[in-house]
């Protein structure tokens, strides 16, 4: 049998192919979901549809969503339920639809692995922001400063002071000396007994 050049060139770069697909490790193969620009966009509607606040700018939810991405891509399950959400979330058209339509769209979604993972990761990371903590006038941790009893129990100052006053019936009854209230006491025991 004779082979020829092409044949024998042909064969050597298929097993060459052969060898190198044999030594690929499924295990180091990487996922990674929501790698592109319109995913990511796409996952940064979804957080703003759970969580919207007009006064935050993009900065919080921008890293928020990069969270929920990194944390999807922690393992390859996750990084396949997360691209599979994504999808979905395209096939569905999300992106076209107004903060109303989106909501509905969100609630319809149910309790899926995919909206769980994203409203579970949004949740804690955007109100662990310090950008939204000085929007929303939150002063942060107090424990390395003394605590809230030291510093902050008391430091509301962007609520106006509250009236503090007795019902009139109170004061006349706080008023009164201390035998018309063992009276009263006594009284009340006697009923009970």
């Amino acid at each position: 049998m004779s082979v020829s050049r092409r044949t024998f060139l042909t064969g050597a770069l298929a097993t060459t192919v052969y060898m190198s697909l044999w030594s690929i490790d499924p295990a180091k193969a990487k996922i990674n979901a929501g790698s592109k620009k319109e995913d990511k966009e796409l996952l940064m509607k979804m957080v703003r549809t759970l969580y919207p606040h007009d006064r935050f700018p993009d900065g919080p939810y921008i890293r928020t969503t990069d969270d929920v991405i990194n944390k999807g891509n922690s393992s390859p399950e996750n990084a396949i339920m997360l691209q599979e959400g994504i999808d979905q979330l395209k096939s569905d058209n999300f992106s076209k639809l107004d903060m109303e339509e989106s909501t509905k769209y969100l609630n319809k979604m149910g309790r899926t692995a995919f909206f769980e993972h994203v409203r579970g990761t949004t949740t804690v990371t955007l109100y662990n922001d310090k950008e939204v903590w000085e929007l929303l006038g939150y002063e942060g941790y107090s424990s390395d400063q003394g605590g809230y009893v030291n510093r902050g129990f008391n430091d509301l100052d962007w609520l106006p002071e509250p009236r503090i006053e007795e019902h009139p019936d109170l004061a006349a009854f706080l008023s009164e000396s201390p035998t018309k209230f063992a009276e009263i006491k006594k009284m009340i025991a006697n009923e009970l007994n």
